[in-house]
């Protein structure tokens, strides 16, 4: 069973208050969004591991390898998504969308969801129905591709695709804004949220870090430059198995 879904578990035997903190973001279902200038949860650092205590949010964007990206190849079924990976009905998709409501909505056969409620934290829209919603890839597939995923092996680039182990790699988020952002990086699409800016920033540098991504040059300069209004965020990461 995913770590993912037992804080979900964990999460169902506290009181409603407790369950109205969740989070918009891949937390578990009693942890509250951190704020702007907050750590990431734990995610990955290239060949080596995490600093204890968080890097600065520059410090760990200068910790990402810088190379050119290569599209060649590019599938999106080179990466299998949404399998049950615990055997208990629910794929990735739900276990995302279970993890995150802000209320818990009831799970009926084959995992289906009925109610609860989720804020979107890339535009801050609350959202009531669970269909309305999409799982983006904080790095996207196409992106993670061009940064290296192209040399890995197929069963690592669907552990990539169904990476409940870190809660920043998937988020559930407004289907509007994650097809705005379809596969671009922090260089062509931001959150239209202002309140978005440095929580995703840390996001995607934790996520780049614990799969060992790299990040070409105009990435690296786009990232350091919106960094410079989250001199307080830090950044905690372990590497991904």
């Amino acid at each position: 069973m995913s770590l993912r879904r037992l804080g979900f578990l964990s999460a169902a035997l506290l009181t409603a208050a407790t369950l109205t903190a969740c989070s918009a973001e891949p937390v578990e279902a009693d942890d509250p969004k951190p704020s702007p200038t907050g750590t990431t949860a734990p995610s990955g650092a290239p060949g080596g591991a995490p600093d204890k205590g968080g890097l600065a949010l520059a410090d760990a964007i200068r910790k990402i390898p810088v190379a050119k990206e290569k599209r060649t190849g590019y599938e999106r079924d080179s990466f299998k998504h949404w399998v049950d990976e615990d055997d208990d009905g629910c794929p990735t998709r739900q276990e995302v969308l279970l993890a995150e409501a802000v209320t818990a909505p009831e799970q009926g056969d084959r995992c289906t969801l009925t109610g609860g409620s989720w804020t979107s934290y890339y535009d801050e829209a609350e959202v009531t129905d669970a269909k309305k919603l999409d799982i983006d890839h904080m790095v996207p597939l196409a992106e993670a591709w061009d940064s290296g995923a192209h040399d890995w092996t197929p069963e690592r680039r669907e552990d990539y695709a169904n990476d409940l182990d870190a809660e920043r790699s998937l988020v559930a988020v407004t289907a509007k804004t994650n097809r705005s952002k379809a596969d671009k990086d922090p260089a062509a699409w931001m959150p239209p949220a202002q309140s978005a800016t440095c929580t995703y920033l840390v996001d995607w540098t934790a996520t780049k870090l614990r799969w060992n991504l790299s990040a070409d040059e105009t990435e690296q300069a786009a990232l350091l430059d919106l960094a410079e209004s989250c001199a307080d965020s830090t950044v905690e990461y372990e590497p991904a198995s």
